[in-house]
């Protein structure tokens, strides 16, 4: 079945680090595209432009096989010259879409920052390669960790459509209702790009917890209480997991959001599950 005139679905993968991980990656983007058939794969890039290579030879990979990709590219840890070389490479592989991002700060703090903020890296994608790619920006319906108030967190928002994103992807999220109230606040601003809903299957208890702490998305009550009760039971644990993310896609769904973008964590099981069991 083709997802494609339904809704859009799109996965994501990081860059594995070792040679077995990119046998495994691709065995698991040959099962994605057997059973959903995404429009595109995204391929994270590290803190700082610490994948930056590992991740070009991930595109590289993929596009050799015509499959259809959208890197991450951040301006935290390039140049513009470094920018503007990768921008290149992308376009000779044939590369059409960019995730553009600030990026995360590396650990240590320092990062060359000749591009500060993400609307100014989309201004210089636009300045340097027109409208050759369609650009992804990030969306945040519980507030980016970094935001000082949700209003100074829309206005950065606002900033990256303004410079001319053609899109959003979210930040996952289990409260359905922040992302509406998103949505309505992008109706009042008169912002009609699509916000396609980022999507985190559940697998693991302790890892969920750690990104979720670190990004900002909250994991509600109901949610961390039967997982904590789930600890030590994983088949429990995914098979609550998938019930869970499939009733909320269902809804986002019933709503018609322009599409799913799921965060695959380089896995296909339960990303596969929570498909099977979509009102497409």
């Amino acid at each position: 079945m083709s997802t494609s005139k339904a809704v859009k679905i799109s996965c994501e993968f990081f860059p594995p680090r070792t040679e077995a991980g990119v046998e495994k990656l691709q065995v698991v983007q040959t099962t994605l595209d057997n059973i959903i058939q995404p429009e595109y794969y995204s391929v994270t890039f590290g803190a700082g432009g610490s994948t930056r290579d590992s991740t070009l030879e991930m595109i590289k990979l993929l596009s050799a096989e015509n499959i259809n990709v959208a890197p991450h590219i951040s301006c935290m840890g390039s140049t513009k010259q470094q920018l503007n070389d990768l921008l290149s490479e992308y376009k000779n592989l044939g590369v059409t879409r960019l995730v553009t991002l600030r990026g995360d700060i590396p650990d240590t703090g320092d990062s060359i920052k000749e591009l500060e903020y993400a609307n100014e890296l989309v201004s210089f994608i636009r300045e340097n390669t027109g409208d050759h790619f369609t650009l992804e920006v990030a969306a945040y319906p519980e507030y980016h960790p970094e935001s000082t108030t949700p209003q100074s967190d829309f206005e950065c928002f606002k900033n990256k459509v303004a410079a001319g994103a053609n899109g959003a992807i979210t930040q996952y999220f289990y409260n359905i209702d922040a992302y509406f109230r998103f949505i309505e606040n992008c109706q009042r601003e008169n912002i009609s790009i699509p916000i396609t809903p980022g999507i985190m299957p559940i697998t693991n208890f302790s890892s969920l917890t750690r990104f979720s702490d670190t990004c900002g998305a909250e994991i509600p009550r109901w949610i961390r209480k039967q997982l904590e009760a789930y600890a030590d039971d994983k088949e429990s644990l995914q098979a609550f997991g998938v019930d869970v993310v499939s009733n909320l896609c269902n809804q986002l769904l019933e709503q018609n959001v322009p599409g799913l973008h799921f965060y695959t964590l380089n896995q296909s099981i339960s990303t596969t599950a929570i498909w099977k069991n979509l009102s497409l």
